[in-house]
């Protein structure tokens, strides 16, 4: 028998078996003394028959006319004889007998008392000094059938007992457990964005300083995220000044140069720049989705939020070629605020962009339950790169230029608000292609936990 992983039916399946064990011990003690009990009153009841019967034997016998040596007791009616007799002379003639009496059944005379034969109990008495004795025998079936009888009386209480001690245990200890259950959801709900204690109210003393553990360990693990967030969003923040400034000197001095290689070496000073303030811009951005409250207040329309943006995107050059919109023209409402959803989308756009085909667009499709698909061509990239591209500046084998934050950053909100982030390749149904999948959360706290499938065939580097 494998033993249940749950601590609440390991409990209430090994107290349940120990009352099972101590009724099944109780009943065979019962029945045990119940037979013992049973067979002293058949002794006595047999006993006390013959010592009745022998006396009015006695007289029956001496009142008999000379030659009647034998007599057999007529029945006024049919009835069950347990008890049978017969009166013996000093010979062992037969001198009466009950009218279903087997002669058989009666041994010899030995000794007053009980005999048991394979068949019979029996008593033997005597009278005139052992002249004339009696033989009273009761079958021994009889007397298993009568005890059955009231044993199987005994243990249809008992059968129906067991089934419900059984429940009373399972009920108690499920009532006792609910703390128990309850500081397990707590601890289940807690996800990267949510570090508030758990709740500790009613725990049993055993557990209690369990969930003491565990809210000291969310506040270190709380303070020492702050602290990495902290410094990631003021470095990016600090960064953004001085780089926009030496990126403007540095205009200028394209502007102003008339040196063919000062120009060229002041645009590869402006490309690292530009390089740079994008690196700052995804820094600020990774931070506030791994820093939590992501999850929208009040209701998003995310499907007007994906219209601005592509709207936005598809005015740069070239663009409008590059992008397949799909939107559904009544509102999509999700649990995830609207700059949360746009940084999303633009990452994941970009990262199409970046990685797939040139000559294909990239397709964007959102349904009407908040999934936000993003698809582009390009060759099916490795499973093994699966489990690496989501982290921070992983960019798996891809050459092209980024940062390797973008699908991290899409990663942390999904984390963050309670959505769902699926990267996919090759295409579904194609032996080519890319396709990364955001489940927006839907609307309230049912929508706060979420996570990262990885189910896919593989993922293409981010940006």
């Amino acid at each position: 028998m494998t033993t249940p992983r749950s601590l609440q039916w390991r409990i209430s399946l090994w107290l349940g078996l120990g009352v099972a064990l101590l009724w099944g011990i109780a009943t065979v003690v019962t029945a045990q003394r119940l037979r013992h009990e049973m067979n002293e009153v058949f002794d006595s009841a047999l006993e006390e028959t013959a010592q009745r019967l022998l006396p009015l034997a006695v007289l029956d016998i001496l009142s008999l006319e000379q030659g009647d040596t034998s007599q057999r007791v007529v029945t006024l009616r049919e009835h069950d004889e347990y008890f049978t007799y017969a009166v013996r002379d000093a010979g062992g003639d037969i001198l009466l007998r009950s009218h279903r009496a087997d002669d058989s059944v009666f041994p010899p005379f030995s000794r007053m008392g009980f005999v048991d034969t394979p068949t019979h109990r029996v008593y033997f008495d005597a009278a005139l000094q052992g002249t004339i004795t009696i033989a009273v025998a009761e079958p021994l079936a009889q007397r298993r059938s009568v005890a059955n009888g009231a044993l199987l009386n005994l243990a249809w209480p008992l059968a129906l007992l067991i089934p419900a001690s059984l429940v009373l245990v399972w009920g108690v200890v499920r009532v006792s457990m609910a703390p128990i259950r309850n500081l397990r959801t707590g601890i289940e709900a807690r996800g990267s964005g949510d570090l508030t204690p758990v709740p500790a109210a009613g725990l049993p003393s055993e557990i209690a300083p369990i969930a003491d553990a565990v809210n000291h360990l969310l506040l270190r693990l709380g303070r020492a995220l702050d602290a990495e967030r902290s410094f990631n969003a003021n470095s990016a923040h600090e960064l953004r000044t001085p780089v926009a400034a030496a990126l403007a000197q540095t205009q200028r001095l394209i502007a102003e140069t008339k040196d063919a290689v000062s120009r060229e070496r002041a645009q590869r000073i402006e490309t690292a720049l530009q390089r740079l303030s994008r690196l700052s811009e995804k820094l600020m951005q990774l931070a506030r989705a791994e820093g939590g409250s992501l999850q929208g207040r009040e209701t998003t329309d995310i499907a007007n939020v994906a219209k601005m943006v592509v709207d936005e995107m598809v005015r740069k050059p070239g663009m409008i070629e590059r992008i397949i919109f799909d939107v559904p023209e009544t509102m999509v409402p999700a649990g995830i605020d609207a700059d949360s959803f746009a940084i999303v989308l633009r990452n994941l756009v970009e990262n199409g962009l970046k990685h797939g085909a040139s000559d294909r667009p990239v397709a964007i499709a959102l349904s009407g339950d908040g999934v936000l698909t993003v698809s582009n061509e390009g060759p099916p990239i490795p499973p093994e790169l699966l489990s690496r591209l989501l982290q921070p500046f992983e960019r798996g084998g891809t050459t092209a230029e980024g940062s390797g934050l973008g699908l991290a950053i899409v990663n942390a909100i999904a984390a963050g608000t309670g959505g769902q982030f699926a990267l996919t390749s090759p295409l579904p149904g194609r032996q080519s292609g890319f396709q990364a999948r955001f489940t927006a959360p839907p609307p309230g706290p049912e929508g706060r936990r979420g996570g990262v499938d990885r189910t896919a065939n593989g993922v293409q580097g981010d940006l």
